[in-house]
């Protein structure tokens, strides 16, 4: 029988402290972010060996199941981006928001929310003071104003790390909306920008987890540019078809409060072992 590895959560300190410090609704507050959710607080490794950081914006459905930053299609995507550098194992996730947000615009109404920042920055201590990360990326508008609020309060550290601020990874499809000609010019766009950055990383980073031949995004992304979630970065028992780079949550309700109340998970077909 195989092993399967597992991700044991924040068991040392100083994240084990964090979390059982996460803030509630008196830092974020129930109408604009899902609080009812619960708090998601990474994904990746925990224990000094992460060369690289993803800043993320806010959790999404599946991660609201999974309890790890970034499982779902942005994830899947964001893990291809890595895998292109050879960066497999040693990386570590977190989000600009501790709970996902609810409302358009809220995310913007509280980008520089000083209780907000305040303990985001003491994760983003935990991970980047005394340690080998040496690159950050974050995805997203959000995600970097969180790391230049971080960046004000350690420029000595923020100066030694090489900082890519990227489009998330699911933007054209949002801005595109159900415009085809619009989705595929704003993936290009993306993607052009994602390959100049793939260029640079890959010339300034150092120990990778694998040897691999740079290989660029086209005009458009392919299942081929999406990653497996990594067994290893989810809690004990996770089934293996949340690892898929497949869709399997989703939030459903004929209202706005059922849809903000139910989220519905579903096997994939292709990943049903009855069938």
């Amino acid at each position: 029988m195989s092993g399967h590895e597992f991700d044991p959560g924040p068991i040392s300190e100083p994240f084990a402290t964090l979390v059982r410090e996460y803030p509630g609704t008196e830092v974020y507050p129930a109408k604009h972010f899902r609080v009812e959710w619960g708090p998601i607080f990474h994904r990746g490794r925990l224990d000094g060996t992460a060369r690289v950081l993803i800043m993320g914006q806010d959790p999404g459905q599946h991660e609201s199941i999974a309890k790890r930053c970034l499982v779902g299609e942005a994830g899947q995507r964001v893990q291809g981006f890595l895998s292109k550098l050879g960066i497999t194992r040693s990386y570590i996730a977190v989000n600009a928001f501790l709970y996902s947000v609810f409302g358009q615009n809220s995310g913007e109404q509280h980008a520089d929310d000083e209780k907000i920042a305040e303990y985001r920055n003491r994760w983003l201590d935990a991970l980047l003071l005394d340690s080998p990360i040496d690159a950050v990326i974050s995805f997203g508008h959000l995600a970097d104003g969180a790391l230049d609020q971080w960046r004000n309060t350690q420029p000595a550290r923020a100066a030694e790390i090489l900082f890519k601020a990227l489009t998330h990874p699911t933007m054209p499809e949002a801005a595109g909306k159900d415009d085809p000609v619009k989705v595929a010019s704003a993936m290009k766009t993306m993607l052009h920008q994602y390959n100049a950055a793939l260029q640079e990383l890959d010339g300034k980073l150092g120990e990778r987890d694998e040897q691999r031949e740079l290989v660029l995004y086209g005009d458009t992304i392919t299942q081929a540019d999406r990653a497996t979630i990594p067994e290893a970065d989810l809690p004990l028992g996770a089934p293996s078809w949340w690892s898929a780079p497949l869709p399997w949550a989703a939030r459903v309700g004929k209202t706005v409060d059922e849809k903000r109340a139910t989220v519905v998970v579903t096997v994939p077909e292709s990943l049903r072992p009855w069938e």
